[in-house]
């Protein structure tokens, strides 16, 4: 199998790169891809040295699989030029996410969404990824009304530059290229992405957006408050959910115990609950905190954390990938004919 991983050079490109190892996804060659400045340069994937190249010899290989963590103006432009060609993309960008004839996908929640003869297939945001993956077994099971979240994201969410201005501040350095408009070092920044009219950012507005649209459900009532916190591990978030049926505790802590890709931490008496810390480097989905809203009819407060660059991206992405590969879509029929 051919893949090419667009923007391979990046945060997310790296860790997608120790996922495929790790999960041996059956690659048999693989096209390392980034901006024309890392063109040349060599990269490491299962002990072998591999040649960054552009785009358009990438496009010219015509892969089976491209899986982009290279930004939404380059997905724009350059995955449709790679489904032309018969190769499936998984993006990870937010271009193609709330595009109506584009699947978004969380393998444990809407697999089902997934169709053959997609060519485009959106990952979604890190924050939405986590969120949805605790929440649709409770919904399956209580029907949500109304959600509250807050979150408290990784400066890791920004990337590479980030890391940076964070790295320089702990030294008492001026930040050389900051990429945010404040410290991040000692510092909480209720600022995720750009502000809107309205008064929300970006960040927030994906995460009720693109929950409606997993879900398949846009009567959800959804209000996020985003932060950018000084932590490297993952995203956590604090959610308020008020269902239309009433639950008991016990009931509701062992759905979420039995749920596919979710670890229950929440013994408080030990002091045991889910912190990025510990669910770094790790691809589930840590749940934690559980408990009823004493103020609020059939309403629940949960702690939810998981490894942003991990589950919220590469992870969730080779997840779809795999189930391409188990379905036998994979294969490119520009250059060759499927066989059952």
């Amino acid at each position: 199998m051919k893949v090419a991983i667009v923007g391979i050079t990046g945060m997310v490109g790296q860790v997608m790169c120790r996922v495929l190892e790790e999960r041996k996804f059956p690659i048999t060659c693989l096209l390392p891809v980034a901006s024309e400045k890392s063109v040349g340069k060599q990269v490491t994937f299962n002990d072998n040295q591999h040649t960054v190249i552009s785009m358009e010899e990438a496009i010219s290989e015509k892969p089976d699989l491209a899986i982009f963590s290279a930004g939404g103006n380059t997905a724009l432009k350059y995955a449709p030029l790679f489904a032309q060609v018969g190769t499936t993309v998984i993006d990870n960008s937010s271009a193609f996410r709330m595009h109506e004839d584009k699947p978004l996908i969380v393998p444990e929640v809407n697999i089902h969404c997934l169709k053959q003869n997609d060519k485009i297939i959106a990952n979604p945001n890190c924050s939405t990824i986590q969120l949805v993956v605790a929440l649709k077994p409770l919904h399956d099971a209580y029907e949500i009304d109304r959600m509250i979240i807050s979150t408290y994201q990784s400066m890791t969410g920004t990337g590479v530059k980030a890391v940076k201005q964070y790295e320089e501040e702990m030294k008492n350095e001026k930040p050389s290229n900051p990429a945010y408009p404040h410290p991040i070092f000692q510092n909480c920044l209720p600022h995720c992405d750009v502000f809107f009219d309205n008064g929300y950012t970006r960040e927030e507005l994906k995460l009720v957006n693109e929950t409606h649209k997993i879900f398949e459900n846009n009567s959800l009532r959804i209000t996020a408050t985003a932060v950018r916190v000084p932590v490297q591990g993952g995203h956590s978030e604090s959610v308020n959910v008020s269902f239309h049926k009433d639950f008991e505790i016990s009931k509701l802590r062992s759905i979420l115990e039995l749920a596919e890709g979710v670890i229950v931490v929440d013994n408080p008496k030990k002091n045991e609950y889910p912190m990025p810390l510990n669910a770094h480097h790790k691809d589930e989905v840590f749940v934690g905190r559980i408990r009823k809203d004493e103020s609020a009819e059939r309403t629940l407060n949960m702690w939810i954390v998981a490894d942003n660059l991990r589950k919220g991206a590469a992870t969730n992405a080779v997840q779809i990938a795999e189930y391409l590969v188990k379905k036998g879509w994979l294969t490119n029929n520009n250059k060759r004919t499927l066989t059952n």
